[in-house]
């Protein structure tokens, strides 16, 4: 029952191929500390779907991403993901461009077990010409409505961040908002999960389940990875670090800054990250943003 691993462990398992989904919401809790075990490994042409952040900006400028898959690609503050719009403009990337709506609904197809959901968004808009692999249906009822059907978006793999956890795969996500973690967790075959603490064994009031949203039978491994969404952030915890997001940003308009900024903050581990972005202690005390 102890589901407990390290971020290589995790990472062990996926293999070059797979389709990898990555809970969080742009520059909000994702799950980084993974992600930079996937840029040290050799893992290459992954399909990623995700309402993508950096995540996705150093995925492509690593290599690692065949297909992508995807609602948007965005550090909030800084609208456009840097290195993702890179890789877009230089043609290399095949794409799955989608409405918000559109992509929680593929989520919730797959993990319905479904090949489809009916709905209407992206009716009426370039989606369907852009990605002519979607297709309509007619309603079998009285109205006989033309609705998109959005194909079931299946996960070989999920990785999401949370607060905390415990070895048994119970998770807790105590920010005010769970995101669609839940609906990437059940759309997969397998799910790991990094956490800021990991516990021996949740237990929870009835005030705290509800911070519980998905089931643990789904988590297939818990890494414990303090600081493990930074740069971006983690609420309840900490906020995002926008001064090493700028040097994020910056390191796509240098020569060699990709390769630069793998020798600064990614090579050298986990350990040293923490270091240079001024140790635990600082990047747990980053302040939350206010919108």
């Amino acid at each position: 029952m102890n589901k407990q691993m390290t971020a290589a462990d995790a990472v062990a398992r996926l293999r070059d191929g797979m389709t990898v989904g990555f809970g969080g919401w742009g520059p909000r809790r994702k799950p980084m500390a993974i992600v930079r075990e996937i840029l040290r490994s050799s893992l290459k042409d992954l399909t990623v779907v995700a309402y993508g952040g950096p995540e996705v900006g150093m995925l492509c400028a690593a290599g690692k991403v065949k297909k992508l898959v995807f609602g948007f690609a965005t550090l909030d503050a800084i609208p456009l993901e840097p290195w993702y719009r890179k890789i877009r403009e230089s043609g290399s990337l095949e794409l799955m461009e989608l409405d918000e709506g559109m992509f929680q609904w593929g989520l919730r197809a797959a993990g319905m077990r479904l090949p489809f959901l009916p709905t209407r968004c992206g009716l009426a808009t370039d989606v369907t010409r852009l990605n002519p692999e979607i297709r309509t249906i007619r309603s079998p009822y009285e109205d006989g409505e033309t609705l998109l059907a959005m194909p079931a978006l299946k996960l070989d793999a999920a990785i999401l961040h949370v607060n905390v956890a415990d070895r048994l795969g119970n998770t807790l996500v105590t920010g005010p908002d769970p995101y669609f973690d839940h609906l990437f967790a059940r759309a997969a075959e397998a799910c790991y999960v990094s956490a800021e603490r990991v516990e021996e064994r949740l237990q929870l009031d009835a005030a705290q389940a509800r911070f519980n949203t998905f089931e643990r039978y789904l988590v297939s491994g818990v890494v414990e990875a303090p600081c493990g969404a930074h740069p971006t952030s983690c609420p309840s915890d900490y906020g995002w670090d926008m001064s090493h997001f700028k040097r994020y940003v910056a390191s796509a308009t240098e020569p060699g800054g990709w390769q630069a900024y793998m020798e600064e903050f990614v090579q050298p581990g986990e350990a040293a990250y923490q270091d240079r972005n001024g140790g635990i202690e600082r990047m747990a005390g980053l302040p939350l943003p206010v919108f």
